[in-house]
């Protein structure tokens, strides 16, 4: 028998708020987290911006030894984590944890580990390479830390899907728990980036803006965007199954009803014409969730602020939507606040809707001021409307093809 799943917990760390609530008003006020990359010396740098944490101090979560060996992406993903998992009011002495699973991915991993060992290895030798490196740097490190953090015993897995990495884990973490795999699943996704290495690559495969004006460059759906903004931080959320939520008295702020996946099969870094597999993922999950696409209020967008990620994905609206639909719901993106936080991106986003659905607060899509005839839904320009949101989705657009997309609905008993 397929079972309900529901969001009971929410953890965030963004270049707007520090945790959830913080995070939120931030959303709610258009507070945009873009400045000036203050971590390197960017003087020989193309690209200036970024959307770097504010007054992160790592010994506020973690004695200094441990700060130490932990790579930033994975002590995002554990205080997020940590975040979510007291919210969600779960207490692992009584909890089962056999059947607590863990899936928090990163697009990168620890990118400013593997610099910083490289540049010791070159300059002072092989001998003086961490004997940390390995269990810093490698990519299933933010779900190895929080299952150890947490004690979670069940699956414990990480994805990597690019910028879809973070909705592909809240998507198969629903299903684990829909086929009865798992009771609870703490899924999203984190991100360090912010690095030299990091900034120069997307900078000089022409994915990132060179625009100096904060307010002026991560601009999705503007007619004058010319790429994104790189962004860092965590979002992870609790899924629960309904009857385990319910018994325990949960706080419930929406069922997940819906995921779709699919891969373009076209280009590395391109999506396909038209957004063909952003639609197919969509559609998806709007066919697993049996609603109307006249009933989804709100979609949160990739919207990264690049030419074509955006027109493809207004395209993409429509195929799925059809052009009615799409004509009629609220499509916006977050990343105008945060920048594009990569694989942390999804973890994030599904947060937004989860709150907008809590709160029935439709987000805008900040900065904006020159309309393209390319995206022409309705983008929520500069100002969130408070609406009742009975269904929102969340699309994420990965490097490599990889499409996904949830579809979250007001909790009904």
């Amino acid at each position: 028998m397929e079972r309900r799943v529901v969001i009971t917990g929410l953890g965030a760390l963004t270049p707007i708020g520090n945790n959830t609530e913080e995070f939120w008003n931030g959303i709610k006020e258009g507070k945009c987290g873009v400045d000036e990359i203050k971590s390197f010396d960017i003087t020989n740098f193309k690209v200036k911006l970024a959307a770097e944490l504010k007054g992160y101090n790592p010994e506020d979560y973690f004695d200094k030894r441990e700060a130490k060996r932990l790579d930033k992406f994975s002590q995002y993903a554990m205080i997020a984590a940590r975040e979510a998992w007291k919210d969600s009011g779960l207490d692992k002495e009584t909890e089962n944890m056999e059947r607590v699973g863990i899936i928090i991915g990163s697009g990168i991993g620890g990118i400013q580990t593997i610099e910083t060992e490289h540049e010791k290895c070159m300059s002072k030798g092989p001998d003086r390479v961490s004997p940390m490196y390995i269990p810093m740097g490698i990519s299933n490190m933010a779900t190895g830390n929080v299952a150890i953090d947490i004690g979670a015993k069940g699956e414990s897995i990480a994805m990597v899907t690019a910028c879809a990495t973070g909705t592909h884990s809240i998507g198969e973490s629903f299903r684990m728990i829909k086929h009865g795999y798992q009771d609870i699943v703490l899924a999203g996704g984190t991100e360090a980036g912010i690095t030299p290495l990091g900034i120069a690559g997307f900078a000089n495969i022409k994915a990132l803006t060179k625009s100096e004006d904060k307010t002026r460059a991560s601009i999705p759906f503007d007619k004058e965007r010319n790429g994104f903004v790189m962004g860092e931080g965590a979002g992870v959320i609790v899924l629960e199954e309904l009857e385990h939520a319910k018994k325990r008295g949960a706080k419930i702020y929406a069922e997940m009803v819906g995921y779709g996946a699919t891969s373009d099969a076209y280009h590395i870094t391109s999506p396909a014409p038209g957004g063909e597999g952003g639609a197919r993922a969509m559609k998806i999950a709007i066919e697993e969730a049996k609603v109307n696409p006249e009933e989804i209020t709100y979609i949160n967008a990739h919207g990264t602020s690049t030419h074509l990620n955006d027109s493809y994905e207004t395209q993409a609206v429509k195929t799925a939507l059809g052009e009615e639909a799409a004509k009629k719901v609220m499509v916006s993106s977050t990343k105008g606040h945060t920048g594009h936080l990569l694989g942390a991106a999804g973890g994030v986003e599904a947060i937004v809707c989860a709150k907008a659905i809590e709160e029935g607060f439709v987000p805008a899509t900040i900065n904006y001021k020159v309309p393209d005839e390319e995206c022409d839904l309705d983008v929520v320009p500069n100002q969130g409307r408070n609406v009742e949101v009975k269904y929102a989705m969340s699309n994420s657009l990965g490097f490599g093809g990889h499409n996904s997309s949830i579809l979250l609905k007001k909790y009904e008993a």
